[in-house]
């Protein structure tokens, strides 16, 4: 239940539910959604007002959330939980953690105790010259925070750049220079209109925090032409109801493979 799932799961929901609004033969009681959580709490980056928050918005849409509980077995399609819950699921989505690459464990680097690579606030490994690491599989420095930077993509970009130009430094004689990001905030979406965000201490709910969502992944897409695409069909969306399409494919991912390969 971290950015991930919550994000996967509403939005997974709302499109059952346009589903079930547009195909005569679909129910709200053929659905079920459950969400599991080992900790205890969902979304474990926000401010936690925001995140009991998300929760309730959730369960009021009869989404089932089972906190300090995890899943045990899926086989034969049967879900069963260690809280001692059994259902049966004919759709299982599971999103991962994030774990450091296993390069660092397999060589002499240093370490911490989560296997990433200790690195100084220039990204330059401890201990060692002309040796560089960034991104999930180094603990870097986070000079704000005064811990280690998160492996969130927003900073892993930005320590590339980072890494990069001192690598380029280096060559050139000159020093490196100490990798600084700011975190303006945390933005989580809830499915269509709805969302979390906390932006330079402000917290923001429903469709302003869905909006500013929106607008952030517009800003990171690359080129112009791509923005104004996708600005304007999430702009035409707004007008009409949600897309729903035949997705088929899901029951037999692998036949179209099968059949280019017979080909």
């Amino acid at each position: 239940a971290g950015y991930a799932g919550v994000e996967a799961l509403a939005e997974l929901e709302d499109l059952s539910r346009a589903a079930v609004a547009s195909i005569p033969n679909l129910s709200r009681s053929d659905l079920r959604w459950v969400l599991v959580e080992a900790s205890g709490r969902i979304l474990p980056e926000i401010d936690p007002r925001l995140a009991r928050y998300a929760q309730r918005r959730l369960e009021n849409r009869g989404i089932e959330v089972f906190l300090d509980t995890r899943l045990e077995s899926a086989e034969g399609g049967v879900m069963r939980l260690s809280n001692g819950e059994t259902f049966e699921a004919e759709t299982l989505v599971w999103t991962a953690g994030v774990k450091p690459e296993a390069l660092g464990a397999h060589s002499d680097l240093p370490l911490d105790e989560r296997g990433r690579i200790l690195v100084d606030a220039c990204l330059r490994v401890e201990g060692l010259q002309d040796v560089w690491a960034a991104g999930d599989a180094a603990a870097v420095p986070d000079a704000f925070s005064k811990g280690t930077s998160p492996p969130t993509a927003q900073y892993a970009l930005r320590q590339a750049r980072r890494l990069a130009a001192n690598i380029v430094a280096t060559f050139q004689g000159a020093e490196p220079q100490p990798f600084r990001y700011r975190n303006l905030g945390q933005l989580c979406s809830l499915g269509r209109y709805k969302g979390v965000a906390m932006v330079l201490g402000l917290k923001l709910k429903g469709f302003p925090a869905w909006f500013l969502h929106r607008s952030y992944h517009l800003l990171m897409m690359p080129t112009m032409g791509k923005k104004v695409r996708i600005a304007f069909d999430w702009t035409v969306g707004l007008f009409f109801a949600q897309d729903v399409v035949q997705l088929g494919s899901l029951q037999s991912p692998h036949e179209p493979f099968e059949r280019a390969a017979e080909d």
